[in-house]
């Protein structure tokens, strides 16, 4: 018979907060998390500011550039990179 580990070490605690904030996390990674929250002070305040970042950032106003103009951008890199190395 196989023993169900429960107890998560931070680091791991840490990943699954991560993996929490943009919705990968499994549900039993998520029981784990909650359990190990229970008793770590540390984890604890790690997940509140994570929680608070994501917040902040799904209020704020900033937007990505499409794909198109990163490709331009890089092109642009490559080339003064070259142009400063000859």
């Amino acid at each position: 018979m196989t023993k169900l580990k429960v107890r998560i070490p931070c680091d791991e605690a840490n990943h699954v907060c991560d993996k929490t904030q943009y919705n990968d996390a499994s549900l039993w990674e998520k029981i784990k998390l909650n359990i190990h929250l229970l008793y770590c002070k540390a984890c604890r305040g790690y997940t509140k500011n994570n929680t608070r970042l994501t917040k902040v950032m799904k209020q704020s106003k900033v937007e990505c550039l499409d794909i198109k103009h990163k490709d331009s951008m890089k092109k642009e890199l490559e080339k003064a990179i070259r142009d400063q190395a000859s």
